[in-house]
C-alpha cells in the first residue's frame, strides 16, 4: 500500500497483516483520485471516511492537503494502526473513531462534502448504506458518496445513484443529492 500523491507521495504503508481488511488497490485509488481532483478543493472539504480500515483513503486525503477527515472502524487493529500512522507522519487532519458505522451514522449530525464507504464485500447491509446516510442528511448539497464495492454487485437501486465505475474485480458507485 502506498501514498499515490500530495506530501506523503511515495511512502510506502505496511500495515500489520493480521487485520481484517482487503485496501483499494493502488490503480482504483489513483483513478479514483483523479474523478475527485477535478470535483472538488481539497483545501476546503470536510471527509467522512467509512469502514476505513487501514486508512488508506484517510491518508490519501490528508497527504493531498484535506483538513478533516473523520475515519470510522470498528476493529481495534484497524483503528489503533491508523491512529499510529496519522501520529507519525503528523496527520492531525484525520480523526480516528473507533464504532460500528452503523450506529456511528444513527448518532452522527455533521455534514459532509465527500463520505467515501469502502464496507466489506460480503457485508450484508451494503444496500442500506446509502439510505442511511441519505435519510439522515448527512451529505452537503454538492456533495457526494462514493461506495466501493464488488463489481458484480449492483447497488444502484437507490434514487440518489449517479454512475458506477468498473476498475477490475472492484467498483466505486458514486450518489449524489442532485
Amino acid at each position: 500500500m502506498r501514498v499515490i500523491g500530495g506530501k506523503l507521495k511515495g511512502i510506502r504503508l505496511n500495515p500489520p497483516a493480521k487485520l481484517p481488511v482487503r485496501p483499494t488497490t493502488d490503480i482504483a485509488k489513483e483513478a479514483l483520485f483523479n474523478i475527485l481532483y477535478n470535483q472538488f478543493d481539497f483545501d476546503s472539504i470536510h471527509v467522512l471516511d467509512l469502514f476505513s480500515g487501514t486508512g488508506n483513503i484517510s491518508i490519501e486525503f490528508a497527504s493531498r492537503g484535506v483538513s478533516s477527515i473523520t475515519s470510522v472502524d470498528r476493529n481495534f487493529g484497524c483503528y489503533n494502526y491508523l491512529k499510529s500512522v496519522a501520529k507519525q507522519y503528523d496527520l492531525h487532519a484525520i480523526q480516528v473513531n473507533k464504532a460500528d458505522v452503523f450506529k456511528f451514522l444513527e448518532m452522527e449530525t455533521e455534514k459532509y462534502d465527500l463520505i467515501f464507504a469502502d464496507p466489506p464485500y460480503d457485508l450484508p447491509q451494503m444496500n442500506l448504506l446509502a439510505p442511511a446516510i441519505f435519510t439522515k442528511a448527512l451529505l452537503k448539497p454538492e456533495g457526494f458518496l462514493i461506495i466501493e464495492h464488488p463489481s458484480m454487485k449492483k447497488i444502484d437501486n437507490d434514487p440518489h445513484f449517479v454512475e458506477q465505475r468498473i476498475y477490475g474485480s472492484s467498483s466505486f458507485s458514486f450518489f449524489s443529492n442532485k
